[in-house]
């Protein structure tokens, strides 16, 4: 099973912009050549596939899709590479964010 981190400003006390918001990714992920965006994830099975809404920011990794997902205010991702930790630690960097997991 895969680890799940959050980028988040919930912990800072001197930020007043808590949340990260949706035109914030957007700005900052269009700056990104490796990311697109997704309204929905699609996740296919050996037999089935699954659709679910919501706001994905697509790392394109070696030909895989990295889901960074936009939820109440925080990103959230998956380890399922190792390749991905130093990817998450620039984007919580630029965003004034920290991560925990979870």
């Amino acid at each position: 099973m895969n680890q799940r981190f959050r980028i988040t400003r919930s912990v800072q006390d001197s930020n007043a912009e808590q949340s990260i918001s949706l035109e914030e990714c957007k700005l900052y992920f269009e700056s990104k050549p490796e990311f697109t965006y997704s309204p929905v994830l699609h996740i296919v099975g050996a037999e089935s596939t699954m659709s679910i809404d919501g706001d994905f920011f697509m790392w394109d990794l070696e030909g895989t899709q990295i889901a960074f997902r936009l939820y109440m205010g925080d990103i959230y991702v998956a380890i399922s590479n190792e390749a991905i930790v130093p990817k998450m630690i620039e984007i919580a960097t630029d965003l004034r964010a920290d991560i925990v997991e979870g």
